[in-house]
C-alpha cells in the first residue's frame, strides 16, 4: 500500500467523527508504528489536516473546532498525485514558461505552488529538478504579452481581429482583418490560423510579427476543423496548404542516422535503403520551410523529386556561394582607405 493509499484509509477512519487508536491504524494498514506516525505528520504538515490526539478518547481524531463553518468537515485535496507525477508537472511549468503564454503560466502558478509546498520537505527539491532538467528553446521568437492576450481572447470569444502585420517575405507592414480560428505552437513559436478577409483565403500569421491587434465587434467566421486541417494543417510545416506535391529525398550517411528517427510530417513515408541510406517522402504545398530543412543536411541529401524542388535547393546553394564570395572580396575591418606607402 502506497503512502497515498494509506492516507486515504486514515482519512476515512478519522472522518467518522470518532477517535481512532494508533494500534488500530497499525493493524488495519499492516504497517509499523513509525510509519503511521509519519503519515499523520504528513497529513498535518502538508495537507493541513486538523488531526489531534484525544487522551480521554484514547485515539486520533479531526478537531471539529478547526472547520471553516458550522457543520463543515475536513476534506482531502481533490487531486492526488504521486511524487513522480508532481515532478512531471513542475517540468511542465518550465515548458509552459517557454511557450511565451503568460496566461497559461498564471493559470498554473497557484496549483504548482501547492505542489512545490508538498515536495518542500521531501528529498527532491524544485531547484534540483530545474538544475537536472534543462529545456532550451532554440530559434524561439518571443511574443509580446499584450499581443498574445488579445489574439487568444479573440480566438476564445470568436471575434474578428484587426491586425497590423509585418510581412517578412515582403519586408512591409500590412493591415489585415481576420477571423481567428486557432492558435498553433509549432517549432517553438506561436502562429494564428485565420481566415483573411482581405485575401479571402486562409492564412497563418506568426504572432511575433504582429505589430498591433484589436478585437472587433463582428463575429468571426467559423470553419470546421477538417477544413482547417486540409487547407493549413495537411502540408509540410507552418507554410502548409493542401498538399499537391511529394518531395522524395534520399539521405546518405551520416545524415540518414538522424532521419531514420525524425518526424517531418504525419503522412511521411520512410524507406530504408542499402548502404545505410534512407529515402523520405514528404507531402507539401509551399516549399519554403521544406527547402530550409533540406539545406540542413547538405551535402548528405539528394532531392530525387520533384525537379522544381531540386532546382530551388540548387538556387539557394548558388546564391549562398555568390554571397560568400562577395564577402571574401570585401576589405577586412580597418583596411579601408589604407594605401601602399
Amino acid at each position: 500500500m502506497s503512502q497515498m493509499e494509506r492516507i486515504y484509509f486514515i482519512h476515512r477512519m478519522l472522518d467518522k467523527n470518532r477517535a481512532v487508536p494508533l494500534r488500530r491504524m497499525m493493524e488495519e494498514l499492516e504497517v509499523s508504528r513509525p510509519t503511521v506516525k509519519r503519515d499523520l505528520q504528513y497529513m498535518r504538515d502538508r495537507l493541513r489536516a486538523p488531526i489531534r490526539f484525544d487522551r480521554e478518547a484514547g485515539g486520533y481524531l479531526y478537531d471539529p473546532s478547526s472547520g471553516e463553518g458550522e457543520g463543515s468537515r475536513y476534506q482531502l485535496p481533490g487531486v492526488w498525485l504521486t511524487p513522480e507525477e508532481m515532478h512531471a508537472l513542475l517540468l511542465l511549468r518550465d515548458l509552459v514558461e517557454q511557450l511565451d503564454s503568460r496566461i497559461l503560466t498564471e493559470a498554473l502558478t497557484p496549483a504548482l505552488k501547492k505542489i512545490e509546498s508538498l515536495l518542500a520537505a521531501g528529498k527532491v527539491k524544485q531547484k534540483d529538478i530545474r538544475k537536472r532538467f534543462r529545456m532550451i528553446a532554440a530559434r524561439h521568437r518571443p511574443v509580446d504579452d499584450k499581443t498574445f492576450r488579445v489574439v487568444s481572447t479573440a480566438v476564445v470569444q470568436r471575434k474578428r481581429l484587426a491586425l497590423v502585420y509585418f510581412s517578412r517575405s515582403r519586408g512591409e507592414i500590412m493591415k489585415r482583418e481576420v477571423s481567428p480560428q486557432r492558435l498553433i505552437w509549432y517549432s517553438l513559436n506561436w502562429y494564428l490560423d485565420a481566415w483573411c478577409h482581405v485575401r479571402e483565403d486562409f492564412r497563418s500569421f506568426s504572432l511575433d510579427a504582429i505589430r498591433g491587434a484589436e478585437i472587433l465587434s463582428e463575429k468571426a467566421a467559423e470553419y470546421p476543423q477538417e477544413v482547417l486541417d486540409a487547407r493549413l494543417g495537411a502540408g509540410y510545416g507552418i507554410f502548409a496548404g493542401e498538399p499537391d506535391q511529394t518531395a522524395v529525398l534520399r539521405f546518405r550517411l551520416p545524415a540518414s542516422r538522424w532521419i531514420e528517427r525524425e518526424q517531418w510530417h504525419a503522412n511521411q513515408r520512410r524507406v530504408q535503403l542499402p548502404g545505410g541510406e534512407v529515402r523520405l517522402e514528404v507531402p507539401y504545398s509551399d516549399p519554403r520551410e521544406l527547402v530550409q530543412d533540406v539545406l540542413r543536411f547538405v551535402p548528405h541529401v539528394v532531392v530525387e523529386a520533384p525537379e522544381s524542388l531540386r532546382l530551388l535547393v540548387v538556387e539557394h546553394l548558388e546564391q549562398g556561394l555568390v554571397a560568400l564570395h562577395v564577402e571574401r572580396r570585401k576589405p577586412a575591418a580597418g583596411e579601408a582607405g589604407v594605401s601602399a606607402g
